[in-house]
């Protein structure tokens, strides 16, 4: 993939750096940006925008992997660039739950809106006025989804 937007990157960093905040000082897992990839069952290394692999995963390590991480993510997000078509998305996501994952966020910075999915069908449609939760993956976290989507005024 390819550089991407001001925008994806601005909101990529932002909810990245809040579950790092977040999760790091209750020590539930490890957070990583778009450049680790994730090594998975059919050979695909995938990368979401936003990866969270939980504690349970993680257990008698003193220090992370230099290599891919074998499986997904408990948690992946992708924020919806201009380039992302329909089927490309579906099917990282089909990958995603194949391979461990149980939960994705994604992110439509145009609709500001958020696809909550448990399974590769969405379960979800969060807007502006809703709040997107953690679950049993990062228990107790919440963001105003409109939190995500300001209006900048410099």
């Amino acid at each position: 993939m390819g550089n991407l937007g001001m925008e994806h990157g601005n909101i990529t960093v932002y909810l990245c750096g809040l579950i790092e905040l977040y999760s790091r000082p209750k020590k539930l897992g490890v957070t990583c940006d778009s450049s680790t990839a994730f090594n998975l069952k059919s050979g695909n290394k995938l990368s979401p925008d936003i990866s969270f692999v939980s504690k349970d995963r993680l257990l008698g390590l003193k220090r992370l992997p230099k290599g891919y991480f074998q499986g997904s993510p408990d948690l992946a997000v992708e924020v919806i660039s201009p380039n992302n078509t329909f089927e490309e998305l579906h099917q990282k996501i089909v990958e995603y739950f194949e391979n461990g994952c149980r939960l994705v966020w994604v992110i439509n910075p145009d609709e500001k809106s958020i696809l909550v999915y448990h399974k590769p069908e969405p379960d979800k449609l969060l807007q502006l006025t809703d709040n997107l939760d953690g679950e049993d993956i990062l228990p107790g976290f919440t963001l105003a989804v409109a939190d995500l989507f300001i209006e900048w005024n410099f």
